[in-house]
């Protein structure tokens, strides 16, 4: 018989533990050949220590935290979850034996070598009170390896491999200082499963250790995340602690992992440690029709985008992943009313009571408009450069400086420009709107308002012997145009 104590929090936390165990499987546009889908499987991935390595992220183990308050009898339920690896390979037969092949199309159906993974998930159930004052619980456990070939064709056939995993579970609980009873958990899990370099078809720089990063993913646990369970008891919110368990929760380390609470909101029996940030009882939008493999993203959107896709990218799709083949397919057929919700949702409702005005400028103008603020005024604002007041009406000259990164600053290096107005941002930042004095069009642009903003470093004022040049020569212009 199931421990439906047990079970049942599971079950009930499967949508979004579903949704954490396949963030990032495959992304748009859900085919092999995808740049996005060439570096595969980024949160959650416990590494071989043949390839471990901290300076670039890559790592053997996470740590998580959490605080609980079991009560007498409390069973704690631990279980891992992870994905597998497994080497999708195509190959054909010739004179000299099988070989892979990059593609191969049976019956109009392309086939495709691709890295495909398996579910698979670690249990252990223990007593809180039993671990109190006692040596750290250790389980070691071992995923098995497994070859399988699907014969297409008499000369084209599908290879899959799964390498055998290693690992460890180490659970330790500390009884804190006070009167409430509260363990502090601290649950380690840690990858020892043993790689060695293969066969493999990528063009990444191998490591010291002889392993390149896709061969690495084949030995180790993807998008690794636990769920915690108490049947009798509750954990503690680390995101939303009562204030007799702040500074416990301060204390509490969690090394690329985020506990969260599980479960309808109010209830504290479940626990889940993602590699992901998430927010205590997290769901999955009810509106959603089906994974995306992007839960942090807009379904809308990625239907929208999916749908764009020409029909060798959808043929690619389906020849890539058969869940991507699923998701392709939910695109296609969706229900018009069903698209239609994914737009947006109403949560809730709740009357907010009428506030009354407040004037803060003493003025009826909106607070973003210029002039609602009467200690500040564009066209009489000055500000010092170089020693000189500029405001309207003063000349500078233009020196775009490196916090830009417009390549079309380049075409206005040394150029002169009158300031129209000295601005302020609620930053409390100084800007100058100008208007070029060659530019043919600036009455325009002063009638419109557009201007190009500098700030008071990217300017020099120009000077009365410049400014008499520049007249001279205006003037010279003007009488040859006549």
């Amino acid at each position: 018989m199931p421990d439906t104590a047990l079970s049942d929090p599971f079950e009930q936390a499967r949508a979004v533990a579903d949704a954490v165990l396949y963030e990032g499987y495959l992304l748009y546009p859900y085919r092999a050949s995808a740049a996005k889908n060439q570096l595969r499987w980024q949160f959650g991935v416990l590494v071989p220590p043949a390839y471990a390595d901290d300076a670039l992220g890559e790592y053997t183990w996470c740590q998580t935290q959490l605080l609980a308050e079991p009560r007498p009898g409390a069973r704690l339920h631990w279980r891992l979850r992870f994905l597998q690896a497994q080497s999708r390979t195509v190959e054909t037969d010739s004179a000299d034996g099988w070989h892979p092949v990059p593609s191969a199309e049976v019956d109009g159906v392309v086939h495709l070598p691709f890295d495909e993974t398996v579910e698979q998930s670690v249990d252990l159930v223990l007593t809180p009170a039993d671990l109190v004052g006692a040596p750290d619980h250790r389980h070691t456990f071992d995923i098995p390896g497994s070859t399988d070939t699907e014969q297409l064709c008499p000369s084209v056939r599908v290879h899959r491999e799964r390498h055998p995993l290693h690992g460890e579970l180490r659970l330790h609980a500390q009884l804190l200082p006070g009167p409430y009873g509260v363990l502090r958990l601290t649950a380690t899990v840690t990858n020892h499963t043993e790689a060695r370099k293969g066969i493999v078809g990528s063009r990444q720089p191998e490591r010291a250790s002889g392993l390149d990063r896709p061969e690495a993913l084949r030995h180790s646990l993807i998008a690794a995340h636990s769920v915690f369970a108490l049947t009798a008891g509750n954990f503690v919110s680390l995101l939303d602690p009562p204030e007799w368990a702040k500074t416990a929760v301060q204390e509490c380390r969690n090394v690329r992992t985020w506990p969260v609470m599980l479960g309808p909101e109010g209830s504290r029996e479940v626990m889940l440690s993602a590699p992901v940030i998430l927010y205590d009882h997290p769901v999955v939008a009810p509106e959603s029709p089906g994974d995306m493999f992007d839960a942090l993203e807009i379904d809308e959107l990625l239907v929208l985008r999916t749908l764009t896709l020409t029909d060798e990218e959808k043929r690619q799709v389906r020849a890539t992943d058969p869940r991507g083949g699923a998701l392709l397919g939910r695109a296609e057929t969706l229900p018009p009313e069903v698209f239609e919700r994914l737009h947006g949702a109403i949560r809730q409702l709740r009357p907010v009571p009428a506030a009354e005005p407040v004037d803060v400028f003493g003025t009826d103008r909106p607070w973003w408009d210029p002039g609602a603020d009467s200690s500040v005024d564009p066209s009489t604002d000055t500000v010092v450069i170089d020693g000189i007041p500029v405001g309207q009406g003063s000349r500078v000259r233009l020196h775009p400086g490196g916090r830009r990164s417009d390549a079309q600053d380049m075409f206005l290096v040394d150029r002169v420009a009158t300031v129209q107005a000295v601005l302020l941002d609620v930053d409390g930042s100084t800007h100058l709107a100008v208007t070029l004095d060659d530019d043919p069009a600036a009455d325009l642009q002063i009638l419109q308002g557009r201007f190009r903003y500098f700030a008071p470093e990217e300017v020099t004022v120009v000077s009365a012997n410049e400014r008499t040049t520049a007249a001279g020569a205006a003037s010279a212009r003007s009488e040859e145009r006549a």
